[in-house]
């Protein structure tokens, strides 16, 4: 199936020696051009999957060719010599050539590393696909229990008008879920604008929401359009609204109430479509009965609610961002990180995150700038998610290690359900293929 589709360009300046590769390429079911030096292939520039380039040729070296391999959608790059050494090998693997070849050439070496490089990139075009459909709307990735639920909600209130409240834990991702549920609505064409209440002095934020005439106050030297009608037929997001001010809370319900507001400083009442979502990771109940938070405006809010789920609830999620991260940082970092090692990996799954998702992101690009090799290590990691300290020591201080929380916890879940696997994987949020590999590890570790 490689074969009937593959397209190899051969660049050979030796014409017996082009003509060989020609017929046996031909033979293996390839399309192939071919070229005698590098300035007439890239003249034609056809699109080509693989490339099998000599070095020494007339004009332009084929190590010019590296240059373009590690760009989107670049042909594989063979590279044949007479001249090799080990240092120049390795430079040119390095610098993205898929392999490097010497002469005299073996013709079966070659097929067979044709075939494997032809492998290695369709296999990449599926994981970049697949990776492709493990994305939610606005782009949140996941595919967890906790997750596709979130999802069917955000497309339920897309569509409901009203206003949100957003709950969940700090770094969970509240915003991306706001701005997912705009751009599924009719609004998705109008303006949609985020702000931290937290991080607006009091004295300004009634200014900075509804606005101001000239002269209103101090320093007031014009007249300013407030944040609603900045996004007037769009949708604004009140993040943490619980440090809103109760005056200002008294404010925000009568818009959301007549849908009119009145700019500082101004006698007139002006007419505002803007879709609220406000989001928090505080108890606004609680903080209703301490007397710090609208009874009647949370309930205004609490109409339509979501509450984006940890990343500790979301099993294998875990794994999914961390390859998005690395895939983001390493681009940043023009670095070929493609992988992270399964040791590592184990460690981001005990560790419980109470940073969330934000958390690990921070996690992930650290790790990308200190790595050293192609796979993300363990000692990449911040020292922080190496050890946990047991939460039951209340004398001198004892650390366990995450394994034995992870085995501990493992176990506990396991006597609950009388060990059945299945079951105890879906508790967990993993798949059996990962519960059997933590069990082996724990089998392991009792046996050495």
């Amino acid at each position: 199936m490689i074969s009937s589709k593959a397209q190899i360009a051969v660049i050979e300046d030796d014409s017996a020696l082009r003509e060989l590769l020609v017929e046996e390429l031909e033979t293996e079911g390839y399309i192939v051009s071919a070229y005698p030096s590098v300035e007439e292939y890239q003249s034609e520039r056809p699109p080509v999957d693989v490339i099998v380039s000599d070095i020494r040729l007339p004009g332009s070296s084929g190590l010019s060719l590296l240059e373009h391999v590690n760009e989107a959608g670049a042909p594989a790059l063979i590279l044949i010599t007479a001249f090799a050494t080990v240092d120049q090998a390795v430079d040119a693997l390095k610098q993205g050539a898929a392999d490097f070849l010497t002469k005299p050439l073996d013709v079966e070496h070659l097929l067979l590393s044709v075939q494997r490089v032809l492998e290695h990139r369709l296999l990449k075009q599926e994981l970049t696909r697949f990776k492709s459909q493990q994305k939610g709307p606005a782009g949140l990735i996941g595919q967890s229990p906790a997750m596709r639920k979130l999802y069917h909600q955000i497309e339920r209130l897309g569509t409901a008008g009203g206003s949100v409240l957003i709950t969940g834990e700090s770094g969970t991702g509240k915003e991306l879920v706001a701005r997912a549920i705009h751009e599924l609505s009719d609004r998705r064409d109008k303006p949609f604008q985020a702000v931290n209440c937290a991080g607006i002095p009091s004295e300004l934020m009634e200014s900075e929401f509804f606005g101001h005439t000239q002269g209103a106050f101090t320093g007031a030297q014009g007249k300013r359009l407030g944040l609603f009608k900045q996004v007037d037929g769009g949708t604004l997001l009140l993040d943490e609204i619980g440090e809103m001010p109760l005056a200002l809370q008294a404010k925000l319900l009568r818009v959301l109430q007549e849908g009119t507001l009145r700019a500082v400083g101004s006698d007139e009442e002006e007419q505002v479509d803007v879709r609220i979502i406000a989001a928090t990771h505080q108890n606004l109940e609680q903080r209703v009965r301490d007397g710090e938070f609208r009874e009647d405006l949370f309930y205004r809010l609490e109409t339509f609610s979501v509450k984006v789920p940890a990343l500790r609830q979301r099993g294998e999620d875990v794994e999914r961002l961390a390859h998005h991260f690395i895939s983001v940082y390493a681009e940043k970092a023009g670095k070929r990180i493609t992988d992270i090692d399964t040791d590592a990996l184990d460690v981001l799954y005990r560790y419980r995150f109470p940073g969330n998702v934000r958390e690990l992101q921070n996690a992930i690009e650290r790790a990308v700038t200190f790595a050293q090799s192609h796979h993300l290590q363990v000692d990449d990691l911040p020292e922080r998610m190496l050890e946990v300290r047991d939460p039951t020591a209340d004398t001198q201080p004892h650390w366990h290690t995450l394994q034995a929380h992870q085995d501990a916890y493992i176990q506990d879940v396991m006597d609950h359900v009388g060990g059945n696997k299945k079951k105890a994987a879906e508790i967990l949020g993993i798949t059996r293929r990962t519960l059997y590999r933590w069990l082996d590890g724990q089998t392991d570790q009792s046996e050495s």
